[in-house]
């Protein structure tokens, strides 16, 4: 995987709760919502509506609950919004109501609205995609509340409940930046031309290098050429890092789809950054310590066992329309020498123009109605199947397509997963389990067999075009337009441009 810089990571403190100064508009907006004397309980029974506010009163016995001081830690709490991309979003009203029950209700709604977009984010997933099964994090939100109201501790609380992972700490950093870059200067765009090889003098030259700095590919204090203009080898070094970051071919030449990326300004990586902290804030906190995560943006794939990273490598994914969902799903046996039952759609689509002889060729006969290509391998399953627990038939599998695996664009599968050296992983898992005996036995007999595992490895297929990859935060091609659909939900601005979009693969899953 490619170790390119493309947004420095800076390490950002999101849990200081100090006050701000009383300059700060921050801090005016705290004395306008100053509580304003006594609320009774008739007030706030008329005045809260919402269940989840209600929720929270009569846990207290419908006693108010913002003094001064607790509105003030509110108020600055929400000042923060920005470090979770989530300061365009008005938890509170922009002026304080002058009923005091009305205010007393507002307060408490921003401090639950803002605790549920920080715990479990702002929008529920399962309604922007038809298919996502990921486990989401459930908290007592009222009763948090109210008990960091009680220790005085709403501040801390709050910014507790976001992920406390390096990764998140890394894309919040990185967000703040590139919109006090956003906010700095507008970024002109590198002009289009004749292509740019190493050795050519050019007058674009300057302006690439320069956002090649921008975006950490290149050295900021890189000793400055006697020759600003001339295209070095140094200089398309670091091209090669980001083209293969976004699956262009990583030769180093600057031609139209290079500039479309390195022409990506600020305020689409902000864009790209927002969307990645809310995909962080809808997973559970405590992620099981063994497990299987494939990025199914950055097509790779980690084993972790007992929390600590066991493997990693790179896999091959579903293609635009063809994409492989969001799922939480479990790897229950091994199977070896792996036949394949042929989709009808692929079946209908793909091999009914090829062919008898076609069919021939590649082992694939009918039985009971359905093609499948017998065992081998130059099964599109290759040598091992990892059979999965879904209602969607996704699967991790060996291919006889290996070349894929040394391509930086991999969408290329008709939506499973298939994985480099599979046979070699899969005895990973079966040794880690126990069961490498039977798996190997079963390899050797040249038949289709199945390995039962002695305890399930849970796989989560997560979708994530911004991630820490070796402590260097990497930005990845969105390659489904998934991001497109979630800024959308989240009412960010909508993308200057598009990039790139996937090849097609082979009939394999």
């Amino acid at each position: 995987m490619s170790r390119a810089l493309l947004v420095a990571c800076s390490v950002l403190a999101l849990s200081g709760c100090g006050f701000i100064s009383k300059d700060d508009p921050a801090s005016r907006q705290a004395q306008e919502w100053s509580d304003s004397g006594q609320v009774s309980a008739d007030a706030l029974k008329a005045a809260a509506k919402d269940p989840d506010v209600r929720r929270f009163y009569e846990a207290r016995h419908w006693t108010a609950a913002w003094d001064k001081g607790h509105s003030a830690e509110l108020t600055d709490a929400l000042s923060r919004a920005k470090h979770h991309a989530l300061e365009h979003i008005a938890f509170l009203p922009k002026a304080a109501p002058q009923d005091a029950a009305a205010r007393e209700i507002a307060l408490t709604s921003a401090a639950l609205n803002y605790a549920k977009a920080l715990s479990q984010g702002l929008i529920d997933p399962g309604k922007l995609w038809a298919i996502y099964t990921l486990p989401r994090p459930n908290v007592d939100l009222a009763g948090g509340l109210n008990a960091a109201l009680q220790q005085g501790k709403v501040g801390e609380w709050l910014e507790s409940l976001a992920p406390q992972t390096e990764e998140y700490r890394a894309l919040s950093t990185a967000y703040v930046e590139q919109m006090q870059r956003v906010a700095a200067a507008g970024q002109t765009a590198i002009g289009g031309g004749r292509p740019i090889n190493v050795g050519d003098t050019d007058p674009r030259v300057p302006a690439l290098v320069q956002q090649l700095q921008a975006n950490g590919y290149l050295a900021s204090d890189a000793e400055k050429s006697p020759k600003p203009e001339l295209y070095t080898t140094a200089i398309a070094e670091a091209v090669k890092a980001l083209q293969a970051n976004y699956g262009i071919k990583d030769d180093g030449v600057i031609g139209p789809d290079t500039l479309e990326v390195l022409n990506t300004g600020p305020a689409d990586r902000a864009r790209q950054l927002a969307v990645n902290l809310e995909r962080r804030r809808w997973l559970n906190r405590n992620p099981p310590a063994t497990r299987v995560d494939v990025n199914t943006a950055g097509t790779f794939l980690e084993y972790w066992r007992d929390g600590s990273l066991r493997d990693q490598r790179r896999v091959v994914v579903g293609q635009p329309d063809w994409e492989t969902p969001q799922l939480y799903s479990p790897i229950y046996q091994l199977v070896a020498n792996p036949t394949w039952n042929v989709p009808k759609s692929i079946e209908e689509k793909e091999l009914a123009p090829k062919g008898a002889a076609y069919l021939a060729r590649n082992n694939i006969v009918r039985k009971n109605g359905r093609l499948v290509q017998e065992s081998g391998p130059e099964n599109s399953l290759g040598l091992v199947k990892f059979d999965m627990k879904n209602d969607h038939a996704i699967y991790l599998h060996d291919t006889p397509a290996k070349p894929l695996f040394g391509v930086n664009e991999r969408h290329r599968s008709h939506g499973c997963i298939r994985v480099e050296d599979a046979v070699g992983f899969a005895e990973i898992l079966a040794g880690d389990d126990g069961v490498l005996p039977k798996f190997q036995e079963a390899e050797a007999s040249g038949k289709e067999s199945f390995v039962k595992m002695k305890t399930e490895v849970p796989v989560r297929l997560l979708y994530h075009t911004a991630f820490l990859d070796g402590g260097t935060l990497r930005l990845q091609t969105d390659a489904y337009g998934w991001d497109d659909d979630l800024a959308t939900a989240l009412h960010l601005p909508q993308r200057t441009k598009r990039v790139l979009r996937s090849k097609n693969g082979d009939i394999g899953p």
